[in-house]
């Protein structure tokens, strides 16, 4: 059994009462039993696990609060992203979350295991749950570990989840609501209350790796990541929710490194996780075969809604939410690098790929960018939502999330920006901008997005080399070099000055487009000329 007295764990340490027994890094088979008797979730007729998380079915941004403390302090990009909360409300919620956890009659569940591919820069983490499915989830995304590496196992840092408990003085502490998520870089620790989305642990872990690599000179990166089948050629994709990044980084030609978050160090790249966490939303087995495969006993469903009798998934419905998710160990994906027996790392990447789904209809299906118009890119990540996609959204908004991860960021978007500026001419990396929305008129004209066969045709065109034969122009709005030729693909669609019918419109649209990137940037702008030049002209 895996059954263990605290003290014997090293919990003392943080004043988990020392004959508290914990349940360690149990298998998937015990966690499902648990969340079955534990009234915690259902099993689907495909075989995963299904839960509900609560009120909150994602994270919860206002709520997460960095303590202000020495050690860190000066690193810290502080502000709506990284709030501040002094060492004594700290100290007030954690005597309560370990009070809760050291009175609680229900069992503790303990997941010991890794953040970091790439061994140098490896993290070992630790998760402290009540919950089975929270310990099922955990388990999914990171890197189990293998026999005899949980011998003298001593965590890098922590995260205690509370979620039952919430701080009803919140008011009195100038925080937002009863939950908080709330990270101690000197202790080490983080602890989460008020919430049960499993969400703020995998990211809470990545808002730390965003903390310590950098100030390594590793750059960390919210992006996906893959390599053609010699375990070469190796492509990163960066993109907010809705481009595309996971559907085109999942590619039955080339095997998946990860999903989500990654590191790119001197060695190369690595992949944080040892899972996936994909959305689930209009799931289509014949769009994302692979998710879809992927669904299956040891993949954990969230929020999703099902036939009461037969437990089938209505992947269509988000009646609960529209971010429904699943979660599963990254070999769920036949085609990936850890399912061929390997880590999931590789060499330097020789192609990044910036998609967005601009919905304005204004930028290319595809450009080419020089190292200053990546860092603009990168800082600005850009793509705007479509109408329809979100409640009160009527029109194209435009959205802007720095580094294409801008709430995980612990340090100033710049420190990031440098990084991928020194590497990318390190290692001769070329960049790319790929349109995933519209071209030639806006989604709210009734226009057709541009088609996933088509991206796909592009993004290999990219990833092969070929597109360098192509003879470029400069977009007369944003400078970088548009293809003036791709294959077979209508040269019209390449340039959207072409494709639009109405140039006034397009005029008008696109001046409209450069100076929401331009206002955007104010935000970040600390005076390099380099950097403001690879924007808009």
């Amino acid at each position: 059994m895996s059954i263990h007295k605290a003290g014997s764990l090293g919990l003392s340490s943080i004043r988990i009462n020392d004959e508290l027994s914990v349940h360690r890094n149990l298998n998937i088979d015990s966690l499902v039993r648990d969340i079955i008797s534990n009234g915690e979730g259902l099993i689907a007729s495909s075989g995963a696990a299904m839960v509900d998380t609560g009120k909150y079915t994602g994270r919860s941004p206002k709520d997460k609060y960095i303590v202000d403390e020495e050690s860190s302090s000066e690193d810290i990009w502080w502000g709506s992203v990284n709030q501040k909360i002094s060492e004594d409300i700290f100290n007030e919620l954690y005597n309560q979350v370990i009070r809760y956890y050291n009175s609680s009659n229900s069992k503790t569940y303990l997941f010991d295991g890794f953040a970091g591919a790439d061994k140098e820069y490896t993290l070992r983490v630790r998760f402290l749950v009540k919950k089975a499915w929270q310990a099922h989830f955990v388990h999914n995304m990171f890197i189990r570990p293998e026999n005899g590496q949980l011998e003298n196992f001593s965590p890098d840092f922590t995260i205690i989840n509370a979620s039952d408990v919430k701080n009803l003085n919140y008011k009195k502490h100038g925080m937002n609501s009863e939950t908080f998520i709330i990270f101690h870089l000197g202790k080490k620790i983080a602890i989460i209350g008020g919430t049960e989305y499993g969400g703020e642990m995998k990211k809470g872990i990545f808002s730390i790796m965003h903390y310590l690599l950098p100030l390594q000179g590793v750059l960390s990166m919210h992006c996906s990541a893959n390599v053609d089948n010699g375990g070469e050629n190796s492509a990163l994709f960066f993109g907010l929710s809705g481009t595309g990044k996971t559907t085109l980084s999942t590619d039955s030609k080339r095997p998946l490194i990860g999903d989500d978050e990654h590191g790119w160090s001197d060695n190369g790249i690595f992949n944080f996780e040892g899972g996936c966490y994909a959305k689930a939303i209009n799931l289509d087995p014949i769009i994302e075969p692979d998710i879809y495969s992927a669904i299956k006993p040891g993949a954990l469903l969230e929020n999703v809604v099902y036939d009461q009798d037969t437990k089938t998934v209505d992947f269509n419905d988000g009646s609960k939410t529209e971010n429904t998710r699943v979660s599963y160990p990254i070999n769920f994906i036949e085609n990936s690098v850890f399912a061929q027996g390997k880590p999931s790392i590789a060499d330097h990447p020789e192609k990044i790929i910036f998609l967005t789904c601009d919905a304005y209809g204004i930028l290319p299906p595809v450009a080419k960018l020089n190292p200053e118009q990546a860092m603009y890119h990168f800082i600005s990540g850009y793509t705007a939502k479509v109408a329809g996609t979100e409640r009160g959204i009527t029109e194209p908004t435009a959205t802007f999330s720095p580094c294409f991860g801008g709430p995980f960021l612990t340090l100033h978007p710049l420190r990031y920006a440098e990084l991928l500026r020194k590497k990318m001419n390190q290692f001769d990396v070329p960049a790319y901008l790929v349109n995933t929305g519209w071209v030639g008129a806006s989604a709210q004209s009734g226009a057709k997005r541009i088609s996933l066969p088509l991206t796909r045709k592009i993004i290999h065109k990219i990833l092969d080399g070929s597109i360098e034969s192509s003879r470029f122009k400069e977009d007369i709005y944003f400078g970088f070099k548009i293809p003036e030729e791709l294959d077979d693909i209508d040269p019209e669609i390449l340039n959207p000055l072409n494709a639009w019918s109405d140039v006034d419109a397009y005029n008008n649209s696109a001046k409209g487009l450069v100076m929401k990137f331009k206002d955007n940037y104010k935000k970040y702008d600390l005076g390099d000329d380099k950097i403001r030049n690879g924007g808009p002209l």
